[in-house]
């Protein structure tokens, strides 16, 4: 039996708005999309990531404000929790509200949202929009305020007096530290005594560097020719890793040290041992030391049977050292390439 075949006529506008129609969700339909991510398990993921953050028992902890080990460090991790919870009350919100507010107000079958497409002020959002992110930066900028004044790397506010002094001078690719009351240098370990506040003078005789020992303080440019302060207390005994956090070269990734923290007693003991042990370090020597090489290439060079692997020992002779390398960009005049560390014509290690 032949079948009737109606045609009917298709109106182009009318498959336009059917292809740029989005589909009808029923209300009962998982929503969660491909991604599967809903604003509990968002919750959740964020609940954990500040978990990670505040918690300092982590691999190489003690090489990270994270775990201070010195009340500088303390300040600055406690500054940054704090920053990090106040931005939260904007960040999370909004984090939120997105999904929220995307899945309430979709295009679908017997939807409730409210729609007022003539909508187009709120005295009360822009208030909460514009007023939590001021009330949130003026917070911030009280605590900013309060601890740049308080952890002035120049002041002394933590630790017992009186100060040890310690003379740091950036090389490639190492750190001398000369301590300048005791007739004693090193390079590879720095010695300080828990407790006890640390006034640390720092130069480079050679580009300009960054030091830092993260458990303990934050990162202080050195620069040659002139002179910048640092103060660091440690709380307890403790080896924490120090390093140079300015790109200078091929040996920049082995410009680290080991910062011994101990009490009175041993640190007297490392003292005696560094004082018998050392060297004289005299221009001949300070000559090789200062070579473009790293720590392992200079241990070679200049390390005895009697020092520990990855550390200098050295005895100061009746000269200011310190001082004659500061002064030597003093003369108004740069320095002749032979004479200057960092320089190919200053000389270079065995084997370079």
């Amino acid at each position: 039996m032949p079948v009737n075949r109606k045609t009917t006529a298709v109106c182009p506008e009318k498959n336009l708005r059917k292809s740029l129609t989005l589909p009808i969700v029923d209300r009962n339909t998982d929503t969660r999309g491909s991604s599967g991510v809903t604003a509990p398990v968002l919750i959740r993921s964020l609940a954990i990531l500040l978990a990670v953050l505040v918690s300092a028992q982590t691999a190489g902890a003690s090489d990270s404000f994270l775990d201070p080990q010195g009340p500088i460090a303390a300040v600055q991790k406690t500054h940054l929790l704090r920053a990090t919870a106040l931005i939260l009350i904007a960040v999370i919100p909004v984090l939120i509200l997105v999904p929220v507010i995307a899945l309430r107000y979709r295009r679908r079958k017997g939807g409730t949202a409210a729609y007022r497409p003539h909508w187009d002020f709120s005295g009360g959002l822009e208030v909460l929009m514009w007023g939590v992110p001021v009330v949130i930066v003026a917070i911030l900028s009280f605590y900013l305020w309060k601890a740049t004044h308080r952890l002035d790397p120049y002041t002394a506010p933590f630790g017992e007096e009186p100060a040890l002094r310690v003379q740091v001078v950036g090389l490639d690719w190492k750190w001398l530290f000369i301590y300048p009351d005791l007739g004693i240098a090193s390079v590879g370990e720095l010695g300080i005594p828990v407790k006890q506040q640390v006034a640390m003078t720092l130069t480079t005789d050679t580009v300009m560097q960054s030091f830092m020992i993260p458990a303990l303080a934050g990162q202080i440019y050195a620069m040659p020719g002139m002179t910048t302060q640092l103060h660091v207390v440690a709380d307890t005994p403790e080896t924490m890793q120090g390093e140079n956090t300015q790109y200078n070269g091929r040996g920049f990734t082995k410009q680290k040290f080991q910062t011994l923290a101990m009490q009175t007693d041993d640190f007297n003991a490392w003292v005696e041992k560094v004082q018998a042990n050392g060297i004289l370090l005299d221009p001949v020597t300070y000559q090789t030391l200062a070579m473009r090489s790293d720590r392992d290439e200079v241990q070679a060079e200049l390390g005895t049977a009697q020092m520990p692997e990855g550390a200098l020992y050295f005895k100061l002779d009746d000269g200011d050292l310190f001082h004659s390398i500061l002064h030597r960009y003093h003369s108004g005049k740069p320095l002749p390439l032979d004479q200057q560390p960092g320089t190919s014509e200053y000389g270079q290690e065995t084997g370079q």
